[in-house]
């Protein structure tokens, strides 16, 4: 705190605040003051001198300056643009600065004592609106846009001036936004972030902050951090390598953390780490962000990953979540292997996706009949998603026949770029597709191995579009009465095959679900609507019930247990409609179910710490997420 004037200020590192108030008299009791120097972080004695000598009140012969108007307090002017300045910013609490801060702004909102109280009069029109007809003008003014990339911009322009705003329109129309802020428009963000990239959103970590990793995470302004997203951006969706642009799926996965498991925004930091890229084009593009150079391997990446992971336990302690995103197959499995016994990570390509396919599976079981065992699974892709989807599906079958998992795996199947993964191949493969090399004689085609494996379940996973060819989907529905075909592969355009292919080549009798959502089509006079196998379903859920039971490490069985909560929520009316995945207008409640189960299966693990058990673990989970609705101000 500091005084000035007979009136009491604080100093605050973090808020940015403008020097007009500094022009005239200050009629508000709090002011912060800031500056953008990290070496001037106590610079409070210094910074009250400077607001002595500006004098609250500016006369109006004071003395001009090129600035325009008043006094050069902090010789901006006059200095050259070879010598240093300090970037000083004041502003008082309340007022202009109130409108631009995103987690405080309530626009047209904010009620007339609020206006009086906090010096907003002629700052707004006078109208107030309530936040539910705020929501409506503003839906009205996305559905207006035709193209998706301007409804994302939309989108982040509404969470970086209105916070709650920005949840609470998410919130009540997810199933229309949802593939706005996240899968597929998202992808093209990724692409063009360089080039619409507004306020930074979270923390860029590059090889030039090796050695000062922890004191970049104090940068951030929130200190209770309970996840963290973070990519390195090798493999964002289909789309490949892109770099320090890949920022948008830690933003994107973050805001569904917060909208659908109810996650405070102040407790979710996304970070890319920055080690250079391999995509010619973003290195030739003048607009591209991030460090114009090939990437980082070896022990040089090692490291700098290393030290993050240490730093994020220094900085927020334990409990944290950690959860990888869009990293390369060869970094994913290593990094999940090398920290799953020392932090709490979650690898959502790998674990989530596989929790969610598997709910769907369960759940197409209620169309198809018999058990999980009787099934026969023929996956095209075996990198992360592939692998870790099977790994998971195994481990529930030995779970219900109580067979070794060594067992349960010969009823799965995987197909590479090479064709089928066979024990012939064992020698060239990589560690995660070995447990997968069964005897069978080598396949090339996948049309040759649906047609020698004679599966019930087809999973895509290969981030290849159109590879379920006509000839793929007609084999698996005259071997099948209803053929389970899953085309998981993200954008659209990247998938296996569309609903409407499924549909038709397979006569409407395929069990489809994408990975990327799809509209209804028409078959035969029949309206089908497929299901979305999307991770939003699990780790905002996931994530949400690690964090209410104080989770140490995650546990396979704790994914096991959020795919059976998942594939619970399907009622017999989504069957009816043939959907395997509930509709997403329930999703609270549905990452509230799924959170219960997680952390039931932390403490029966002796993973929680967060004492005692509470006696309802749904309820305890509904109190505990975040509400957008506005708050009233003193």
């Amino acid at each position: 705190m500091m005084s000035l004037n007979g009136s009491t200020f604080m100093y605050n590192p973090v808020i940015g605040i403008s020097r007009s108030y500094m022009q005239r008299r200050v009629s508000a009791p709090l002011v912060v003051v800031s500056s953008s120097s990290s070496g001037d972080r106590n610079a409070a004695v210094l910074m009250e001198t400077n607001l002595k000598s500006a004098a609250p009140v500016i006369e109006s012969d004071s003395k001009a300056s090129v600035g325009g108007g008043v006094e050069d307090v902090y010789g901006e002017d006059s200095a050259t643009e070879e010598q240093n300045i300090t970037p000083w910013t004041v502003s008082v609490a309340s007022g202009y600065s109130l409108l631009r801060d995103p987690h405080h702004n309530k626009g047209l909102a904010f009620s007339e004592k609020e206006r009086d109280a906090h010096y907003l009069r002629g700052l707004l029109p006078p109208v107030v609106a309530s936040q539910d007809l705020q929501v409506k003008k503003l839906m009205n003014c996305i559905r207006n846009y035709q193209v998706p990339l301007q409804k994302y911009m939309a989108m982040m322009d509404y969470q970086e001036h209105n916070e709650r705003l920005f949840y609470k329109l998410l919130i009540e129309n997810v199933e229309e936004l949802l593939p706005i802020v996240y899968t597929p428009t998202v992808g093209e963000a990724c692409q063009k972030y360089g080039s619409i990239l507004g306020r930074p959103q979270g923390l860029f970590i590059s090889l030039k902050e090796k050695g000062k990793i922890l004191e970049v995470l104090k940068n951030w302004p929130e200190k209770k951090i309970q996840v963290i997203v973070v990519t390195d951006g090798e493999r964002i969706l289909g789309l490949g390598d892109l770099g320090c642009q890949g920022m948008g799926i830690p933003v994107g996965k973050l805001a569904l953390y917060t909208a659908l498991g109810g996650i405070r925004p102040s407790s979710c930091l996304p970070v890319t780490i920055d080690v250079g890229t391999n995509n010619e084009d973003l290195l030739n593009d003048e607009f591209y962000i991030g460090l114009r150079q090939r990437r980082a391997t070896g022990q040089e990446y090692a490291e700098l990953l290393h030290e993050f992971m240490s730093a994020v336990k220094q900085n927020y302690g334990e409990k944290v979540l950690i959860q990888f995103e869009d990293f390369a197959n060869h970094n994913a499995f290593d990094l999940l292997a090398k920290y799953g016994a020392t932090h709490l990570v979650f690898n959502d390509d790998i674990q989530g996706t596989a929790s969610v396919v598997l709910a769907g599976v369960m759940a197409a079981l209620k169309l198809v009949g018999g058990t999980l065992a009787d099934q026969k699974f023929l996956f095209l892709g075996a990198g992360e998603a592939g692998t870790g989807i099977a790994e998971l599906i195994a481990l529930e079958i030995s779970k219900q026949t109580d067979t070794p998992l060594e067992e349960a795996r010969k009823k799965i199947f995987l197909v590479d770029s090479k064709g089928l993964i066979v024990r012939s191949r064992l020698e060239s493969l990589q560690h995660f597709k070995k447990p997968w090399a069964h005897e069978h004689e080598p396949i090339r085609e996948l049309v040759d191995a649906v047609k020698a494996i004679k599966p019930t379940v087809l999973i895509g996973s290969s981030g290849v579009g159109r590879t379920f060819t006509k000839d793929v989907v007609e084999t698996m529905a005259s071997l099948n009465e209803k053929p389970v075909i899953f085309a998981l592969s993200n954008p659209t355009s990247q998938s296996e095959c569309t609903a409407k292919e499924a549909y038709t080549w397979s006569k409407g009798r395929a069990i489809y679900a994408s990975g990327s959502p799809f509209d209804p089509i028409e078959y035969n006079g029949k309206i089908y609507a497929s299901g979305q196998a999307n991770n939003a379903y699990i780790f905002p859920g996931f994530g949400l019930g690690l964090i209410i039971s104080g989770a140490i490490r995650v546990h396979d069985d704790m994914l096991l247990a959020a795919s059976e909560a998942l594939a619970a929520e399907v009622t017999q009316e989504n069957c009816d409609k043939g959907l395997i995945f509930p509709p997403f207008t329930n999703i609270r409640k549905i990452s509230a179910h799924i959170a219960a189960k997680v952390a039931a299966k932390a403490y029966e693990l002796g993973l929680a710490t967060r004492l005692p058990q509470p006696h309802d673990l749904v309820a305890y989970a509904e109190s505990c997420m975040y509400s957008p609705s506005y708050r009233s101000y003193r």
